[in-house]
């Protein structure tokens, strides 16, 4: 599987990695224009004009695209790369799927609290089990993940009350939807930048 959380499609189209060299879907990578100004500009949402290029969702090689120089070979020409770019793509993806999460509890396709998602869980109904990364592991770790299932925990319980609309959350579920699918595409690429690969909680499938 590559980096970043995505099954490899043969229908899909697929873009070159500028530091491994190794071609994906584009769900698992980031998309880079460059600005007027000639500074390198994130397009987390793939919809920026200009030519793009692509680096692979996970922070290491992010920082290695960035020390290396590795954009201007993407960009066919000399880029400036703006101070805390990573960052800035961190705050961007988490932004993308608390939105997403906000879209799927508006449309009654997302629920919050330990309860209620024990509930859906028991119902068979969870596409998507997501817990806080700063939760009680305690808690968290009462709670399982369908087979079949996806689960991400790199959301900070402010961002998953933001996604559910109240101060801060622990505990959330999506069921089965094509809002589930675009919040496990967004989310594995944060998983990327925030976690490293043996991060996972055990016990729980992980993106």
């Amino acid at each position: 599987m590559p980096r970043g959380g995505t099954q490899k499609d043969r229908s899909e189209p697929e873009r070159k990695c500028l530091v491994t060299q190794e071609s994906g879907p584009k769900q698992g990578l980031i998309r880079f224009v460059t600005g007027p100004d000639s500074q390198v500009v994130p397009d987390v949402l793939g919809k920026l004009p200009g030519r793009g290029y692509y680096v692979t969702a996970d922070r290491a090689i992010l920082e290695q695209a960035v020390a290396k120089r590795v954009f201007a070979r993407g960009a066919k020409m000399q880029v400036t790369v703006p101070d805390g770019l990573i960052d800035a793509i961190d705050r961007q993806l988490a932004d993308r799927v608390v939105d997403l999460i906000s879209l799927a509890r508006k449309a009654g396709l997302a629920v919050t609290g330990f309860e209620k998602v024990k509930s859906w869980l028991a119902d068979g109904k969870v596409k998507v089990l997501l817990q806080a990364s700063d939760g009680s592991e305690r808690g968290k770790s009462k709670l399982w993940t369908p087979e079949g299932a996806r689960y991400f925990g790199c959301l900070t319980a402010q961002e998953m009350g933001l996604a559910f609309g109240r101060g801060h959350a622990i505990h959330g579920a999506l069921s089965t939807g094509g809002l589930s699918t675009r919040v496990i595409e967004e989310a594995a690429k944060l998983r990327g930048l925030r976690e490293s690969d043996d991060s996972s909680p055990k016990g729980r499938k992980a993106l």
